[in-house]
């Protein structure tokens, strides 16, 4: 598999786990316990910055924008659907940083919309993220041609170092590994090995 794709998969494995991390915390509100609001703004801070602007933003300004410039529609099809699924997915990351911006413990109100905004964009990232690894990306493969997937993958240097900024994605991986450790279930793996996974960073 061609790195430009293997990359997106990779990111893909630490998103997977930092979910999982936000769907046991949301577990652990619906019984009723104590959930730090300072976990709950650090989710926001995971999925909006390394989900959505470092991971969706190398997906819409480059991946797709090359599938589409090579025939694929823009308004219709898998391309369509996965920015339409982005943008839903926005909405529940903003209101889980609304929650965080709050102050003192979560109220019973917050808890419930904890609970409900992650039950609704746990599956919704879960199955995209499925949707892409089997149809999407590997659409990619066969409609590219290795000249393209070449500068892509340069493309996504430049843009983790020029759009997120000179060690962004290490940060946020570093704030993927603390969600991680933090959570009240952890996941099987390690979140130091799904970093690794991911690109290797220190």
């Amino acid at each position: 598999m061609h790195s430009a794709i293997a990359t997106l998969m990779n990111e893909h494995r630490v998103i997977e786990k930092v979910l999982g991390a936000l769907e046991a915390t949301a577990t652990q509100a619906h019984g009723g316990a104590e959930v730090p609001r300072a976990r709950v703004a650090e989710l926001a801070e995971f999925f909006a910055g390394f989900a959505d602007r470092c991971h969706h933003g190398k997906e819409e300004d480059l991946l797709f924008r090359r599938l589409v410039e090579r025939g694929l529609p823009a308004e219709e099809g898998p391309v369509a659907v996965m920015l339409s699924e982005h943008e839903a997915g926005r909405e529940h990351v903003r209101a889980l940083a609304a929650l965080g911006r709050g102050t003192g413990p979560l109220s019973p109100a917050e808890r419930d919309a904890l609970v409900a905004h992650a039950d609704g964009y746990v599956p919704l990232l879960a199955h995209h993220i499925m949707k892409e690894d089997r149809v999407l990306y590997p659409m990619a493969l066969t409609t590219l041609s290795t000249e393209d997937l070449d500068d892509l993958d340069r493309r996504y240097v430049e843009f983790e170092e020029g759009i997120m900024g000179a060690g962004e994605h290490a940060r946020l991986h570093a704030l993927a590994e603390r969600i991680i450790a933090a959570a009240p279930a952890a996941a099987s793996a390690s979140a130091a090995a799904a970093c690794e996974l991911c690109c290797g960073c220190p």
